[in-house]
């Protein structure tokens, strides 16, 4: 008896399930940039304040044993004569990104 699935057919089925999506630290950036823009909009009081990333990287864990890869983003952000600087850091354990401190500039 001859098998119904080809091994080209199998192959295909195979090759998609292992496909991945974007890498995570694509996935987080909109996150990171909304976090950052809230937290200047509020310590500026500048409902007009927007936000641009300046870099990101992807941090390893601390250990092979314990900790999560991260996705770290610095970003600026600027408005009402106001300027800051926050870091993003978003684990990649589904517990979302959080702003770290931030330097605020008066021009």
């Amino acid at each position: 008896m001859k098998p119904s699935t080809s091994l080209p057919a199998l192959l295909a089925v195979l090759i998609a399930g292992c496909a991945s999506g974007p890498p995570f630290i694509d996935v987080m950036q909109p996150e990171a940039l909304s976090m950052a823009t809230r937290r200047a909009q509020f310590e500026m009081t500048c409902p007009a304040a927007t936000a641009t990333v300046l870099s990101r990287e992807t941090l390893q864990p601390v250990s092979f044993r314990f900790g999560v890869e991260r996705a770290e983003y610095t970003i600026g952000a600027a408005g009402c004569g106001k300027r800051a600087t926050y870091v993003v850091m978003c684990p990649d354990n589904g517990s979302g990104c959080f702003a770290g401190g931030g330097r605020t500039e008066i021009q």
